[in-house]
């Protein structure tokens, strides 16, 4: 079993930055891909960016150049680096892990993660 545990979610300006961290339990997180979802009241849950266990990188097109995630697996944690925001952004972002082994390709989808988070809500003001 694997517990995730999100924070970092708050309000901030047009253009501002906030860092979101996810804290997973477990000794196998570097086995993991992991992922960042949100979901805005009334959409559907959205990739927003994931690493593999090889720490290689993707991202939705929509946060492309202004999120960073990356991955301590010293500190069984994974970071969402959000730069330049947009009112767009605003959601509850959700980190979730793949606990499929050594996966070469990190799922974009929600139904390929097994465990979530609670959730961090991200609200940019204009």
């Amino acid at each position: 079993q694997v517990q995730l545990v999100e924070s970092g979610g708050g309000l901030v300006q047009t253009g501002g930055s906030l860092r979101l961290s996810c804290a997973a339990s477990g000794r196998t997180f570097s086995w993991y891909a992991m992922g960042w979802f949100r979901q805005a009241p009334g959409k559907e849950r959205e990739f927003v960016a994931g690493i593999s266990w090889r720490s290689s990188t993707y991202y939705a097109e929509s946060v492309k150049g202004r999120f960073t995630i990356s991955r301590d697996n010293a500190k069984n944690t994974v970071y969402l680096q959000m730069n330049s925001l947009k009112p767009a952004d605003t959601a509850v972002y959700y980190c979730a892990a793949d606990s499929r082994k050594y996966r070469p390709v990190v799922p974009t989808v929600p139904h390929e993660y097994d465990y979530w988070g609670q959730g961090t809500q991200v609200t940019v003001s204009s």
